[in-house]
């Protein structure tokens, strides 16, 4: 049970230690700046959850935040509305993922090798159709999704709770989650009760590139530019907030909650990292280390419980 608890414990941990710590961390104007700056890791990982429950893994996320972004924006740029550049950044991040579910399913190849060829297929047509040049003439009111406000309180606050609590639906209340738990549980045990494996791994993979596209296009608004080569190294801070909050890349295992705590755990170490004055290459051996810490107490767990 205290294992189960520890991520939360170390979340409480930090926040109190950084209050001591540093006089700016408390301040309204910091804490809405780790909302912001964690919201896109945090929307991420939520789809990286149910892809990682379900046994598989995407590499590839954190390009497809940065084709999602770069076409919604040139959608915008070109004169369409901010709610069709929304849509078509959404729609893109869709796509993906469902290339993505279909390329595992259909080849039969492990999703690792599946997502890290599109991880660089994907990158490399960001950077043809906008010949590495970033996209500028964004409608300024496009800002609001990422930097808004509703009162004191950041608007992509609101957007997160919203994405958290569908996921969590999505995983506990519906068909889909528990046959998602039950593959990545035992593939061939849920094959023999009759799950369409190949039904649910396209949709969760889907699913996954849906909140990816939103990660994206929220990531645009806050720089107001649509960068092909954003993203680098997202995928490792959500596959990371996933197994910080207890998800298992073993599949069968995690949660919203988790999933979250953990994401904001690696946000609270980055802010924290800069308001103290640390390195931001000490910042990197700080998370790695943390995720390989949460990785050896899982493996710990069930070696005790197996």
């Amino acid at each position: 049970m205290l294992q189960r608890l520890l991520p939360f414990l170390t979340l409480v941990a930090l926040f109190v230690a950084l209050s001591i710590a540093s006089p700016h961390f408390l301040t309204s104007t910091n804490l809405s700046s780790v909302v912001r700056q964690t919201a896109v890791i945090n929307i991420m990982a939520l789809g990286m959850t149910m892809i990682i429950i379900g046994g598989g893994i995407d590499l590839s996320v954190g390009s497809i935040l940065a084709m999602s972004g770069l076409l919604g924006t040139m959608a915008m740029e070109r004169g369409a509305p901010v709610a069709a550049g929304l849509a078509a950044g959404i729609l893109t991040g869709t796509l993906c993922g469902l290339v993505n579910g279909l390329l595992t399913t259909q080849l039969k190849i492990s999703p690792f090798i599946v997502t890290l060829g599109t991880l660089g297929i994907v990158r490399g047509l960001a950077l043809i159709i906008s010949n590495g040049l970033p996209v500028h003439q964004i409608p300024k009111s496009f800002s609001y999704l990422g930097e808004g406000t509703v009162g004191p309180v950041p608007f992509v606050l609101f957007l997160l709770i919203l994405c958290a609590v569908l996921v969590h639906v999505i995983l506990e209340h519906t068909q889909l989650g528990r046959y998602a738990f039950a593959i990545g549980s035992n593939s061939e045990a849920a094959l023999y009760a009759g799950v369409n494996i190949t039904a649910i791994t396209v949709a969760i993979y889907t699913l996954g590139g849906m909140l990816t596209g939103l990660a994206g296009m929220i990531e645009a608004s806050r720089l107001m530019t649509g960068q092909p080569t954003a993203g680098q190294g997202y995928e490792l801070q959500a596959i990371a907030a996933v197994v910080i909050g207890g998800g298992s890349l073993r599949g069968g295992e995690g949660t919203v909650a988790g999933t979250l705590v953990g994401a904001f755990i690696m946000g609270l170490l980055a802010n924290g990292s800069d308001l103290l004055g640390i390195s931001p290459y000490l910042q990197q051996a700080i998370i790695g280390a943390v995720i390989i810490a949460a990785v050896a107490v899982d493996e710990f767990r069930k070696r005790r419980l197996g």
